[in-house]
């Protein structure tokens, strides 16, 4: 039986899937010193993912959050490959692509045969079940979820998922790494969507059937949530931040893995996500993003 590294044995990342959370992962672990590994699915996605992270990190540099000399020691970390060979000495690989099961499924199939015995393999998952994913890896024991928030390097908050099999030195790993991250971690059982998204994505899915009961508009529900609740942004543009492919998704998690027609996603947010207005990321969703400033679309 293998054993999970201590804490102090954490010293390369590696990182699956180049886009917002992955590219937002290997920022907040490179400049925490770790030495950190990029795979996607093409050259171009790694191209883009490095000089994101370069243009974020420069943002923090003249906000007086970085210094120059750090920015640089951290973009040195980092490194890119096309496939998983890049991660075969890596303590530590986690997986940030698209939250689709069966697209994590795979990855962790084709991944595990690459990496040491004593590696320990996270998701990123913001609502798949910990324990499933951990079933299809040769090591369930050292699998365990680390959901960061996105933003990642702007937000504290990271959530430590255990499945039914993960050990104890695992989660401890972990969640101390998280705290070396800059992140505080919260502990969340192994239950759809988890804690944030558990009480976000139906509050974001109840505004959307607003909207598509004509109780209010785009515009009026969010300055509604932002000025009567005091919310730093409405819903629906949050929803719009977020993706509305990905909102999807875990409302879909929720409503299958609870079986409670109170998470049933609404047939607007289905709509939209037929349509391809999925958001910021694709220039419309709730708002459309194509012009100067964004426009309701509704």
């Amino acid at each position: 039986m293998t054993t999970a590294p201590t804490p102090q044995t954490i010293k390369s990342v590696g990182i699956i899937g180049g886009g917002q959370m992955g590219s937002g992962i290997a920022h907040v672990c490179a400049l925490a010193g770790y030495d950190v590994r990029i795979t996607d699915v093409s050259a171009e996605a790694l191209t883009k993912a490095v000089a994101g992270i370069d243009a974020n990190m420069t943002r923090q540099v003249a906000r007086g959050r970085v210094t120059e000399e750090a920015k640089n020691a951290a973009m040195k970390l980092i490194s890119t490959a096309p496939d998983y060979a890049i991660f075969k000495d890596c303590d530590f690989v986690i997986e940030a692509a698209t939250e689709r099961e069966e697209i994590k499924r795979e990855i962790f199939k084709k991944l595990t045969p690459y990496l040491k015995p004593s590696a320990i393999i996270a998701t990123n998952t913001s609502s798949i079940s910990i324990t499933r994913l951990a079933a299809v890896t040769d090591r369930p024991e050292h699998f365990i979820g680390m959901h960061f928030m996105n933003p990642v390097p702007v937000m504290t908050l990271v959530e430590v998922i255990r499945g039914i099999a993960t050990d104890e030195p695992t989660f401890e790993t972990v969640r101390d790494m998280s705290v070396k991250l800059g992140k505080t971690p919260v502990a969340a059982e192994d239950f759809p969507a988890f804690i944030v998204n558990r009480i976000l994505l139906p509050m974001i899915n109840e505004a959307i059937y607003v909207l598509h009961e004509g109780v209010g508009s785009v515009e009026a529900i969010d300055n509604a949530m932002h000025l009567g609740a005091n919310h730093p942004m409405g819903p629906l543009a949050l929803a719009d931040f977020i993706g509305l492919d990905t909102c999807l998704s875990i409302m879909q998690v929720l409503y299958e893995g609870l079986a409670d027609s109170k998470y049933r996603p609404c047939p607007l947010l289905v709509k939209y996500v037929e349509a391809g207005w999925l958001g910021k990321k694709a220039g419309r969703g709730f708002y459309d993003y194509r012009g100067e400033k964004p426009v309701p679309t509704r």
